[in-house]
């Protein structure tokens, strides 16, 4: 072994592991391997067992395990008693509630000790009936199959047996066996007798069919050769009647049986005759239902229900002369009978008679009165008088009211007057007095005549004069009906009704908002003119009257309602927006009595000018009137006059567009150094000294210009970007993205759109521009104009997939809905288009890119009304905002433009740019 080959050459030897054996641990004898298995792991106690279970257990183990049990039972004795005393009482609750089987017979055990011998050997013993019916049920109908030798000497014992066929069998396919008496019928058939060893089932099939097809010739023509058996619907008819007889014969015997017991118990319950006659009428006896129901009527002729039932079983003709016995048998009643003998009369023109006859015999029915007035056209008004005051039906209101429209205004009167006393409790007999008054030129009655019922009712105690919703709802309904006064005054009696003082504004305010949603434009500027006698310093009151006016009303009330808010000595002088609302409509109606259009409109505000010096809003709306009337010298002195008094930012930017529109460069920027001097922060004049610049060609002082305007403002998203467009416009791309970098930094979430769009811009930056474009998204998950951009940036096939993404993330975002509509537009979808541009209007009504996108739409494919009617709701909505909207209506020349030119402006750059980028 100590041999190695090779060992003179230098070899040396080496050792392997079979040299030395396994190279594991040595088991240690008495040692346990630790359990680490799924059985004995716990989440919150780890693995079982003991931690140092493999160490020997010693005498100091033991003494620490003695003083721990010591510890344990010294705890668990402290309360012991108490714990002991609870759990006892826990017991006896439970089992006050649920007792065992011992303590429930324990009573019953006890008393058994007092049984003798003989008691105990006289029970008897318990009898085996635990499965008897179940092995009785289980030998009943028990059938096993034959055996075969048992087939084979059936066979054997009809051998001699008729076997064969003849040839009247054989045409009918072996299913009939030949009698004696076959010679003198032709078809005699006993059954399918035959016995034969094989059964041919095609020849049974031919023969059946050929009978069944014999048949049906012998019963389809009778002598006379009309057809009386359809042979097509032969199978189909019997298979009906079939199902029929054997769902309903059994069924109907048993219910015949059932109604015959019913009736010979109890004559007189007449469902029991009505049930047996209909049941008659199902099983097609209709004569023997006929004698039943009338043997009924004869047993209870009290009961109007089987009147009605014989007579709509019988004839006409017959039914006639059954109802005139029900109403002999039943003179007061006039429900159904009437009906039923109405519709009888007129079918045979006696209904006048009837009708009268019947009033004669029920006087005061209300039902027959009003059938006989409908019938009526030269005696109506006789009819309707000796209803109501000849005392058959004084308290019937609709015979009351319909007399007072047929008669004159004071016969009216006298009539409702009439009604009145007679039916003191009935709203509508005060509602139609105030009707007829405002109908014949008297609406100041209403208001007493309305105040009166109300008092009148509320000393009855009555619920209605508690019920406002009752006196709105009939407030609503004089409106429509074309009672506005009566209208009015419902509102204005029922106002106070149920409301507290300190809560009227609340509750009148949202009652005047429900009924304008609804249509009743009366009531709600009746509200608010209650709304206005009690807080009439409020401007939102004021304001809110003033747009329903505005939108629902006349120029004149309008007119008339600003005339008591807005003078100094009136409620609400210092409302400004009042004081424009004023002056626009006086400029644009032109249409009131005195001083119109822009004299007026300045008239108003040079009133304003006197009691808010110091507002800018009318400063502005005072040039904006100047400017749009090509005043051009006054809207310049307005705005000196503005800056001394006012002196806002707005004011000096305003100041500065208007040189600026007037092509007054140098003045421009004259303003603007004075202004930055006032408002170096105001990021707007640095945005317009760098257009400013830009147009005159001075690109380093524009330069200067957004390096002093972004230290000012480094918090403007928009200085930035103007900037950055400057130097791209300029083609410095490098400085441009350097200041994006920047502008980044300052403003990390608001310029992804931005650099997007600037790597978007360079042919082969397209992945970059993606790839900015996911982190946007991952930063700002909810944008809306990013998840538009993202949307645009696909290609054509997988933009309708990334729009589903865009709406999971902004469902009600204007940007994408807008989108949405742009590519429905694309892909010619116009109604799709429409419906989510005027949702995206709707969402927001400032956004004016979705008012162009909506009018270039209706501009290529709409109509002059469509058109009108888009470009309507946008100057209602008067947007200011919107990428494109922003850009163009603050371009030189666009500011003081109408909302009109500016979306026209708007629509013409988004063509263009289309036409471009196609």
């Amino acid at each position: 072994s100590d041999v190695c080959a090779g060992l003179g050459r230098g070899a040396t030897g080496f050792t392997t592991r079979s040299d030395i054996g396994f190279g594991g641990k040595d088991d240690v004898a008495g040692e346990k391997e630790e359990d680490l298995g799924d059985s004995n792991y716990n989440e919150f106690y780890g693995y079982g067992g003991a931690l140092f279970s493999d160490t020997p257990y010693e005498q100091d183990d033991q003494e620490a395990d003695a003083v721990w049990d010591a510890v344990d039972q010294r705890m668990d004795g402290r309360r012991k008693e108490r714990r002991e005393a609870r759990e006892k009482e826990e017991l006896r609750k439970y089992r006050a509630k649920l007792p065992t089987l011992h303590s429930q017979f324990a009573d019953i055990k006890r008393d058994l000790q007092s049984l003798s011998r003989e008691d105990w050997v006289s029970i008897p013993d318990a009898n085996d009936i635990s499965h008897k019916k179940r092995r009785v049920d289980t030998m009943k109908d028990r059938f096993m199959p034959a055996p075969d030798s048992l087939l084979a000497q059936a066979q054997a014992e009809q051998a001699g047996s008729h076997n064969e066929l003849d040839t009247r069998q054989q045409v009918l396919g072996g299913i009939t066996t030949v009698s004696g008496d076959a010679d003198s019928s032709p078809f005699y058939f006993i059954g399918s007798s035959t016995q034969s060893q094989f059964t041919d089932l095609n020849k049974v099939g031919e023969g059946r069919n050929t009978y069944l097809q014999l048949k049906l010739d012998r019963v389809s023509d009778s002598v006379s050769g009309q057809t009386v058996v359809d042979p097509k619907g032969y199978l189909t008819d019997l298979n009906s009647q079939i199902r029929n007889q054997a769902a309903d014969v059994a069924d109907i015997k048993q219910a015949r049986l059932l109604l015959k017991s019913a009736i010979t118990s109890n004559p007189k319950h007449a469902p029991a005759w009505i049930a047996a006659s209909r049941l008659e009428v199902i099983a097609g006896k209709v004569s023997q239902a006929r004698n039943l129901i009338m043997q009924g009527c004869e047993a209870v002729p009290l009961n109007e229900d089987i009147w009605l039932e014989a007579a709509s079983i019988h004839p006409p003709e017959q039914a006639k002369k059954i109802i005139a016995q029900a109403v002999h048998h039943l003179p007061t009643k006039v429900s159904r009978s009437t009906n039923l003998l109405t519709l009888i009369a007129y079918s045979s023109g006696l209904i006048r008679r009837v009708l009268r006859r019947a009033l004669e015999l029920i006087p005061d029915s209300e039902r027959l009165w009003k059938a006989a007035v409908e019938l009526e056209d030269k005696e109506t008004r006789v009819l309707l008088t000796r209803a109501v005051e000849d005392g058959c039906c004084p308290l019937s209101v609709d015979l009351w009211l319909a007399l007072a429209r047929l008669e004159e205004y004071q016969e009216a009167r006298k009539v409702l007057n009439n009604a009145r006393k007679k039916v003191p409790s009935e709203p509508q007999i005060w509602f139609t007095a105030a009707k007829l008054e405002e109908a014949n030129g008297n609406g100041q009655n209403v208001p007493k005549i309305l105040e009166r019922a109300m008092r009148q009712f509320a000393d009855m105690k009555l619920k209605v004069s508690d019920d406002r919703d009752f006196w709105q709802q009939e407030a609503e309904k004089a409106e429509k009906g074309g009672y506005p006064v009566v209208a009015e005054g419902l509102i204005k009696v029922s106002a106070d009704v149920n409301v507290l003082p300190h809560e009227r504004r609340r509750v009148w305010e949202a009652e005047a908002e429900a009924l304008l949603e609804r249509g009743a434009v009366h009531c709600a500027r009746t509200l608010y003119s209650s709304l206005l006698q009690y807080f009439n310093t409020k401007k939102k009151i004021w304001m809110a009257a003033a747009n329903l006016e505005k939108k629902h009303g006349t120029p004149e009330a309008l007119d008339q309602l600003l005339k008591k808010a807005l003078p100094a000595t009136t409620f609400c002088p210092k409302a400004w927006p009042l004081w424009l609302m004023g002056a626009k409509e006086k400029w644009s109606l032109m249409a009131l009595p005195g001083l119109t259009g822009c004299a007026g409109a300045r008239v108003i505000l040079g009133e304003a000018f006197k009691i808010n010096p110091d507002n800018e809003e009318i400063w502005l709306a005072a040039v904006k009137l100047e400017n749009d009337n090509n005043e051009i010298q006054r809207a310049r002195t307005l705005l000196e006059k503005a800056r001394m008094q006012a002196g806002t930012e707005r004011v000096w930017m305003k100041s500065v567009m208007l040189e600026r529109d007037q092509g007054n460069m140098e003045a421009a920027c004259e303003l603007l150094t004075q202004a930055l001097e006032k408002y170096p922060t105001f990021a707007k004049l640095w945005m317009i000294l760098i257009q400013i610049k830009q147009s005159m060609g001075l690109p380093d002082e524009a330069r200067d210009a957004y390096l002093q305007g972004t230290s000012k403002c480094p918090s403007s998203v928009a200085l930035w970007i103007v900037a950055v467009h400057f130097e791209r416009d300029s083609n410095q791309l490098t400085k441009a993205r350097s200041l994006l970098e920047k502008a980044r930094l300052k403003n990390p979430k608001h310029l992804w759109l931005e650099t997007i769009r600037m790597e978007a811009a360079l042919p082969d930056n397209r992945k970059l521009a993606a790839t900015r474009l996911a982190q946007a998204l991952q930063e700002c998950p909810n944008s809306g104009i990013l998840w538009s951009e993202a949307i645009l940036m696909e290609p054509r096939q997988q933009r309708k997939a990334k729009s589903v993404d865009a709406i999971k993330h902004c469902e009600n975002d204007t940007f994408v809905i807008c989108t949405i509509a742009r590519l429905f537009h694309a892909d010619r979808k116009l109604e799709k288009a429409r419906t989510w541009f005027n949702r995206a209007c709707t969402l927001n009504p400032d956004f004016g890119d979705a008012w162009a996108h909506w009018f270039r739409l209706e501009q290529q494919h709409g109509t002059d009304e469509t058109r009108a009617e888009v470009i309507r709701r946008c100057k209602d909505a008067n947007p200011r905002h919107g990428e494109v909207w922003q850009r163009v209506s603050k371009a030189a020349g666009k500011n003081f433009a109408d909302v009109g030119e500016k979306l026209m402006a708007v629509v013409q750059s988004i063509t263009e740019k289309a036409s471009l980028t196609n």
